[in-house]
């Protein structure tokens, strides 16, 4: 009797011990994240989210995860984005001089999906992810679902949309980026399919918003999207249902006071051209939709309808076989944003506006 009650005693203490012990932690390293978008294992073996947009995802089980992100400027910082059970969450900083972990809480102790999103497009450095902790962590993999690849500018990027923190006019460019909240992204979501974002700010067709170089057929190639880049990207990593090119905004600019030649209709429509023969030749499959600009008004706005137009008319004449172009002419708007972009608003309107045309298309 008094062996069973000692028994007892003991294996009460054991489970009381075991109540309070801290959960096991479980860590995931960067090459067995499962990413989309232009992303990279670099020499360190280490996850690189290059483009606006890039993510991945993890489950996990407890309160909390520890991300261990850096950036290689060590005096410049970058952003990450959240995802937290289906539900946007927030922007959070990623300075160049950190020391451990970005800590991300849940609300409670239960099992957690988290995505995580590059806010800032390629030119601003990549995200370097080493490792994930977190109890009972799992990498998830990209759901199956149609991709669409959204190239443009800034507008694409989310550029300058955010100013919730860092008031327009202050801070650096990086600071108003929010590719989760662009229109590509949310129209995507709306509309259950992925998403990859090829966009540079102030990039054209055939020229930027204010000199001659460079153009998106010069650095689309390129993994970084920035010029001479010796790292080409392999175009084998997807193949999307869609590529959505938006551009012409940039070519049509009056360069904000640089001096500049009139915009050439000639030049743009034929390089536009070889850019959509260019992507064919990466999608064969592809459908290719063409959208004009929310920011072109009046006689500019008319002008580059009919550009795009000429090049729709131009690809189908040359590939009959394939699917028809599509196109898109947005309706004006007057931005929110900073510098005269869309705002987070605004491009929910564009993502509103865009999901009839879209949602045809992933149909086809």
């Amino acid at each position: 009797m008094k062996n069973r009650i000692f028994f007892t005693f003991v294996l009460s203490i054991f489970c009381v011990l075991q109540s309070n012990a801290k959960p096991k932690v479980d860590t995931i390293f960067a090459a067995s994240l499962q990413p989309i978008g232009r992303t990279l294992i670099n020499s360190q073996h280490n996850l690189a989210l290059i483009t606006s947009g890039a993510h991945f995802g993890f489950s996990f089980k407890g309160n909390e995860c520890a991300v261990y992100v850096s950036i290689a400027d060590a005096g410049s910082h970058n952003y990450l984005q959240y995802e937290l059970d289906g539900t946007y969450q927030k922007r959070i900083r990623v300075d160049g001089n950190a020391k451990g972990p970005i800590i991300i809480k849940a609300n409670n102790a239960g099992t957690h999906r988290i995505w995580i999103y590059k806010a800032t497009e390629a030119t601003t450095g990549a995200l370097i992810f080493s490792k994930i902790a977190a109890e009972d962590i799992k990498s998830l993999a990209v759901p199956k679902l149609p991709l669409i690849e959204f190239i443009g500018n800034s507008i694409t990027c989310g550029a300058a949309a955010d100013d919730s923190e860092i008031p327009c006019g202050t801070g650096d460019y990086q600071d108003h980026h929010n590719a989760y909240m662009a229109y590509g992204p949310s129209v995507a979501r709306a509309l259950n399919a992925n998403f990859i974002l090829s966009s540079v700010s102030g990039i054209g067709v055939y020229r930027t918003w204010n000199k001659d170089s460079p153009s998106m057929p010069l650095v689309y190639e390129n993994t970084n999207l920035q010029e001479n880049d010796s790292l080409k990207w392999d175009f084998k990593t997807y193949q999307p249902k869609i590529v959505s090119i938006a551009l012409g905004t940039n070519d049509m600019s009056n360069g904000d006071g640089t001096a500049r030649a009139p915009f050439d209709t000639v030049r743009f429509v034929n390089d536009y051209v070889k850019f959509v023969q260019l992507i064919k030749s990466k999608y064969p499959k592809a459908q290719i939709a063409l959208l004009s600009s929310p920011m072109i008004k009046g006689n500019s706005r008319e002008i580059l309808q009919r550009c795009l137009s000429r090049v729709k008319t131009a690809i189908d004449t040359s590939h009959p076989a394939d699917k028809t172009v599509a196109t898109f002419f947005f309706q004006p708007m007057e931005p929110h944003g900073c510098s005269g972009h869309p705002s987070v608003a605004d491009h929910q309107i564009l993502a509103q506006e865009l999901k009839p045309f879209f949602e045809g298309l992933l149909k086809q």
